[in-house]
Formats: structure tokens, C-alpha cells, sequence
């Protein structure tokens, strides 16, 4: 059966309100919980927010009692694997059963910050994957020893643990990371595609799992969208033009760019079209409804929604009432 989230992104919104609008959301109906964003700048400066996530996700784990985790965090530059599997085991032994950890491989706008040469995009997953071996062997809680490429320990071990190890899932959207994922990762995390991409994104990752000896049905598939729903059409796409303009840079790689004014130039040259198959722009609710149970459909464990604008307590509430109630969820 498919959950619903609530996306929280802290890029967007101070992490007071945003723990008032994850516990709102959680009595609407917004069962699966939340995916966490985790940045050290906003996208652009009109976002013009970017707190510390993993403390904020200290103060959720209190404020709330659904699944939370880092959607996603990247293991690897601003921190060491060991330092994430730290923080990870930390709140897996917090919460038991309600915390996830997500990776990726990186934005330069977040991990630039301390300064070296950004690598590209092979280097990048290399590191990621490595990190992942990292943290699963600290997980085990035995005394660990790595001599890498990228990643050192000596002698680590973690002594605050849950009992059972937190899951890591990795967001990927090509063939190649979708089958290291599956090989290597609890479940997978992707943020909207075409469907046939996201079919041979789903199949590789499926090859992957059962190389590793694993059963793929039993792995997680959680999914990311982005929506834009205001009370009028005009309100719905300019909110996603000022608040989320990095929407609709499909034409840019945004993953090479260091800083937020960099992106606020970049978004003078998106349009309303540019989020066509990105964002749904759109007052009409059951427009909504039926983007929503696309996603349900082709099977989804987890969808969670990011409403982009500014609204986000009428948009917990208007859909808690007139969306997801209406999503036939399996």
C-alpha cells in the first residue's frame, strides 16, 4: 500500500515553522512522514533559509511519530561517512524503526563550502558508494579499519547504536548508480522523471538487489514531487517561478553550481514552460489528485509532495481534506 509524505524543506522555510507544519501534516493524513531536506544554502537568496537538518530532525523525532530521514545527504565532502553514520545511528537509536538514511552524490552548492576541486560526476559516485561501505561497516558496531580510495578510518567504532541498523537509501536517476544502489542500498529515492525512464531506473536497481542476493520487492521505492497549488492557476505559477525557479533549470546542470546568486541568475531565463513534466502548476485540485495517483499507481511505497510556495498550512490542510482522501493507495 502507497503512503503519502510531506516534504520539508528547510532550504525554503525557518525549522520552527516547519516543525509546526510537519505535525499539522501528520494529523492531516500525511501518513508516510517526511523527507528531510538537508542543504547548506538555499538554492537561490528568495528562499532565504537553510538550518542545520540534523538537528532539526532531533526536534522532529519529538514533535511527531512518523518516519523521518535526509532526503538526501551526501557522505563525502562537507561530511565524513563516519561523522553521517554517527549522526545516523544516533537518531536510529533516538527513534527506533522511524529514522531513514538518504545520500547522493552531491551538489556543489552545498559542499563546495570547503573549498578543493569539485569532482565530476564518476568521481563523485565513487566516493558515494565507498561512504556507503563505510557506514555499514560502522553500523555492525565492530571496531572498524578502511583504507581507501577516498575514505580513511582507524579504529572507529560506534557505541550508541539502535538495534537494528538504520536503512540507507540512495537517490540515483541513471542505469549505472540505479544498480549500485540496488547491490549496496536498503531502497531507492528518485524526484519525478518520465515514466520510462523511471521503468529502466526501476529495473536496474532491481538487477542490482537480486546480484546481491536480495529480494527487490522488499526493498523501498520512494518518490519525490514537486507541486505548485495556490487558489488561482496565476498564483500557482508564480509561486513556483519566485519561490522554486531551480524547477524549471532542466536546460542547466545544476549540480556544478557553487552559489545561490548564481542560480538567482540562472532563473532569469526560466519561463512557465520550462516546468512542463517538472512541476504541476495548478489550482485545480483534481489535477492533483490524478498527478498524485500516477505516481500510486506504478507503485510507489512512499510519495512525498513538496508544495512550493509559501502556503503551506492551507496546503496541508486543503489537501488532508480534499486530495488524499480521494487517492486510491492500494
Amino acid at each position: 500500500m502507497t503512503t503519502i509524505g510531506y516534504a520539508a524543506m528547510l532550504e525554503q522555510f525557518h525549522p520552527t515553522d516547519l516543525l509546526d507544519w510537519c505535525s499539522q501534516a501528520e494529523a492531516a493524513g500525511f501518513e508516510a512522514g517526511f523527507m528531510v531536506s538537508e542543504h547548506f544554502h538555499p538554492w537561490t537568496p528568495q528562499q532565504g533559509q537553510s538550518a542545520f537538518a540534523w538537528s532539526f530532525m532531533g526536534a522532529l523525532g519529538q514533535r511527531t511519530s512518523l518516519r523521518f530521514g535526509t532526503a538526501v545527504t551526501c557522505p563525502g565532502f562537507r561530511y565524513h561517512p563516519a561523522v553521517i553514520a554517527h549522526a545516523a545511528a544516533t537518531l536510529g537509536a533516538m527513534y527506533p524503526g522511524r529514522f531513514y538514511l538518504g545520500l547522493g552524490a552531491g551538489e556543489a552548492l552545498n559542499e563546495h563550502v570547503i573549498g578543493g576541486v569539485w569532482p565530476e560526476v564518476p568521481i563523485r559516485s565513487a566516493m558515494m558508494f565507498e561512504a556507503i561501505e563505510v557506514i555499514n561497516k560502522l553500523f555492525s558496531g565492530n571496531v572498524v579499519r578502511h583504507e581507501g580510495k577516498y575514505f580513511t578510518l582507524e579504529r572507529a567504532k560506534l557505541y550508541t547504536r539502535p538495534e537494528e541498523p538504520v536503512p540507507v537509501y540512495v537517490a540515483t536517476a541513471g542505469p549505472v548508480n540505479a544498480k549500485k544502489t540496488g547491490k549496496f542500498a536498503d531502497g531507492i529515492i528518485t524526484v519525478g522523471a518520465a515514466d520510462e525512464k523511471m521503468g529502466m531506473i526501476w529495473g536496474k536497481f532491481e538487477e542490482g538487489a537480486r546480484e546481491a542476493g536480495k529480494d527487490p520487492s522488499r526493498a523501498p521505492k520512494m518518490l519525490q514531487i514537486h507541486v505548485s497549488w495556490a487558489r488561482t492557476d496565476e498564483e500557482a505559477v508564480q509561486n513556483a517561478m519566485v519561490e522554486w525557479p531551480n524547477g524549471g533549470m532542466a536546460f542547466f546542470p545544476k549540480q556544478d553550481i557553487k552559489n545561490p546568486e548564481d542560480f538567482e541568475g540562472i532563473a532569469k531565463l526560466v519561463r512557465p514552460e520550462d516546468f512542463k513534466n517538472r512541476v504541476l502548476m495548478t489550482s485545480d485540485l483534481e489535477a492533483h489528485t490524478r498527478h498524485i495517483q500516477h505516481y500510486v499507481d506504478m507503485g510507489f511505497d512512499e510519495v512525498h509532495l513538496h508544495n512550493v510556495g509559501r502556503n503551506q498550512a492551507e496546503f496541508i490542510e486543503v489537501f488532508g481534506k480534499e486530495v488524499l482522501p480521494n487517492l486510491k493507495l492500494g
